[in-house]
């Protein structure tokens, strides 16, 4: 057993509140820092099915992307879907933590992760922070290269690639099955921007960077517009796949930071999206 203020702890060193959007709810959301737990469930967002799952699988914590509650409630009643999973969670003594828009924009938080699994090469965020670059060190006290923090990432590939074939490689890097684009997709582009999510309000930011493409979850239909118009590719990949890959990534790294617990990442979540064959 590991008291739930520990994992708290760590939550809060990987993805730094301090990053989070002002209009966002992050931390400890539903529990008492003082329990002790034994096992923790990663996933990107509290689902009745999540909740079933976690109280069936006796989960002391649940770190979920997305935050609930996420809006202020005047009541916690079964009369709302949120109200209802809130009772079961607190009723079985679970847990919840949110790092959300805090772990977007960490230096080794989603946008950073996603960077790497395309290998971007000279990455800097798309909406820096002020002081983004961050001094770390390794458990032994030596200096490791500087980090940033910051909304969003973008880089360079180290050889021009068609915009078809980046979207497709960026969507089976994390999973996703429908990707979409916005562009020609035999335009060869080079310089990347990265937001997970709903990141098509960063179209500007990749714009004033001089990004060829845009990769993110989704975005608006006069976001999509906006891209053809002003000659920048999109790249959709779904706001599920664009997230879900690194919560389980940060199951892996809870796991060898507290070896003792029973970690993973949600086994009944899944994208609400289908995609029809017609």
């Amino acid at each position: 057993m590991i008291s739930l203020e520990a994992v708290c702890s760590s939550l809060a060193s990987i993805a730094p509140l301090r990053l989070a959007e002002d209009w966002d709810n992050v931390g400890l959301l539903v529990g008492n820092r003082r329990a002790s737990i034994a096992k923790v469930m990663t996933c990107l967002t509290v689902t009745p099915n999540v909740v079933s799952e976690a109280v069936e699988q006796q989960v002391g914590l649940i770190v979920a992307h997305h935050p609930l509650p996420f809006k202020p409630l005047a009541r916690i009643t079964s009369d709302s879907v949120a109200g209802e999973m809130l009772l079961r969670l607190i009723g079985a003594g679970v847990a919840v933590y949110s790092a959300h828009t805090a772990f977007d924009s960490a230096a080794e938080g989603i946008n950073q992760r996603w960077s790497e699994l395309l290998s971007l090469q000279s990455v800097e965020t798309l909406v820096p922070t002020a002081g983004e670059a961050t001094k770390r060190t390794d458990s032994h006290g030596e200096s490791l290269p500087l980090s940033i923090e910051g909304t969003g990432r973008w880089g360079r590939l180290a050889e021009p690639e068609s915009l078809h074939s980046l979207v497709c490689r960026a969507a089976s890097a994390v999973g996703a099955t429908s990707p979409r684009l916005v562009g020609d997709p035999d335009r060869k582009v080079s310089k990347i921007g990265l937001a997970c999510g709903s990141g098509g309000s960063f179209l500007s930011a990749a714009r004033r960077r001089g990004c060829d493409v845009l990769i993110t979850g989704e975005a608006t239909f006069h976001a999509c517009l906006e891209a053809e118009a002003c000659g920048v590719g999109l790249g959709l990949l779904g706001h599920y796949w664009s997230e879900r890959f690194a919560m389980e990534g940060l199951a892996q790294t809870l796991e060898s930071a507290f070896p003792k617990l029973s970690i993973w990442a949600s086994n009944s979540e899944h994208d609400p999206l289908f995609e029809l064959n017609i």
